[in-house]
């Protein structure tokens, strides 16, 4: 039974539709996303109760049962869910959404629809079932179950071309004919596609792909408010999908690259641009905790820069006493923060919040870069790609073009790393054979608790 009139339903989707608008807003902002969350998270129970009292609902009981499964799913995952994981779990609940919308519009089509709908079920159907495979195939890059190197192998453009062209051909035939086997076979290629699209993407590129295929999901979902006539999940889908877009182009811009030379640049024969490992020739300089901290306590101003094995290690709260600590004796210390080290923007960022660093002691790598001159000392935890000249100086290098953190320009530059192996990206670093650089092998955390317990004994 419905109890509310249309009128209500739509001010109900008003009401919706700015909540989303300013929790997207409160995102852009490290101080206010905890109360943007809040308000997205309003908006969508918004939504739900809107809809359910403003329509006659058939099969309520199974809804009911569908929305409490994924309570039951979703609720322990994202309380339970390390921070070093996150992006998986971004990647896997897009994936979900983009699925969905696909299955939604195949279930709209055995309605009958007219040309135009069926027109925008072929586009969401494609697209959905894309961003689907696409994002699981991500989560296992970022996972470590399938590879994070680039997987290519011959004719893998001509046969995404084929597939393309196939898909074309199916929506097309699903549009004139009505036919439901044409729209089966639409899903089977945006699920193969999906794959086969994602697979060639390295590891240093992944985080933007993540960042593609949430555009694309936002595009599906608004495609299954044109064909059910919702105004709320077409508004929805248009702002997850243009939001997803204003992400990736300035995550690719971040980069020093191109959207499209970063999907497609597998497909150009390029070297790896790495160099091999320190051997007999090529010695790595090593130091121990106890000599890290006496570098620390002769250094005046000092440039902590973070990264994914920081997070890897749960030695963020380390750091950030380490920082404190140094501060109380006088020392300049700020955190260096590259716009895309970890796996996703913002992660560094997040991960020092939770430890209470302060936010006025985040610098970003646009500031930060002008100040290493004058920085007597920086402790790298865990990061690679980020601080990899490789990136300037290897036209071959998959990370070729993208701006790093100039740590090279400082007095001392000190590696906290668990071992020599390259970074995400698959490259060895060249910067490990600097003079002026040293290595302390070792877990993040355990070496940071050594040096905490060294720079408290006043070594």
């Amino acid at each position: 039974m419905k109890l509310l009139d249309e009128s209500a339903v739509l001010a109900g989707y008003l009401i919706a539709a700015v909540l989303f608008i300013l929790a997207l807003k409160g995102l852009s902002s490290p101080r206010r996303a905890r109360r943007a969350n809040r308000l997205g998270a309003a908006g969508a129970i918004v939504a739900i109760a809107v809809y359910v009292l403003g329509h006659d609902i058939a099969n309520a009981a199974w809804i009911a049962g569908a929305v409490l499964v994924g309570i039951l799913v979703a609720v322990p995952a994202a309380r339970r869910v390390q921070m070093t994981q996150m992006p998986q779990l971004v990647a896997a609940f897009n994936g979900v959404g983009g699925g969905a919308a696909a299955l939604v519009a195949v279930v709209e089509f055995t309605h009958g629809p007219d040309g135009w709908a069926r027109s925008v079920i072929a586009f969401t159907v494609f697209i959905g079932g894309l961003s689907l495979t696409g994002s699981f195939v991500t989560f296992g890059k970022l996972q470590g179950i399938i590879t994070s190197r680039a997987v290519m192998f011959p004719g893998l453009g001509v046969l995404l071309a084929v597939l393309v062209a196939g898909a074309v051909a199916s929506a097309v035939a699903m549009v004139l004919t009505g036919s439901m086997l044409y729209a089966i076979v639409l899903l089977a290629l945006g699920l193969v596609v999906g794959v086969l699209f994602v697979l060639p993407i390295g590891g240093a590129d992944v985080p933007i792909v993540i960042s593609l295929l949430n555009a694309f999901t936002g595009l599906a979902v608004a495609g299954s408010g044109l064909v059910l006539s919702n105004v709320l999940l077409l508004i929805a889908g248009t702002l997850v999908g243009a939001s997803g877009t204003i992400l990736t182009v300035s995550m690719a811009t971040a980069m020093g690259r191109s959207v499209p030379g970063i999907v497609f640049g597998a497909f150009r024969s390029t070297s790896s641009g790495g160099v091999d490992a320190g051997g007999p020739d090529r010695p790595v300089r090593t130091v121990s905790a106890a000599d890290v901290a006496i570098l620390l306590e002769y250094s005046s101003r000092i440039v902590i820069v973070p990264g994914y094995g920081l997070a890897v290690a749960q030695a963020h709260h380390a750091a950030a006493e380490l920082a404190e600590i140094l501060t109380a004796r006088g020392a300049d210390v700020v955190f260096g923060i590259h716009p895309v080290a970890g796996r996703m923007p913002g992660h560094m960022n997040v991960l020092l919040a939770e430890a209470n660093v302060p936010y006025e002691s985040l610098v970003e790598m646009d500031v930060v870069n002008g100040q290493f001159k004058s920085t007597d000392l920086v402790l790298v935890i865990g990061a690679n790609d980020v601080v990899n000249p490789a990136a300037q100086s290897s036209p071959g290098s998959p990370i070729y073009g993208m701006p790093i953190l100039h740590v090279a320009e400082a007095q001392q530059v000190i590696f906290l790393k668990r071992s020599l192996k390259p970074g995400f990206a698959g490259i060895e670093n060249e910067l490990f054979f600097d003079p002026k650089v040293s290595i302390a092998l070792g877990d993040a955390k355990a070496t940071l608790s050594e040096l905490l317990t060294a720079v408290k004994a006043g070594v």
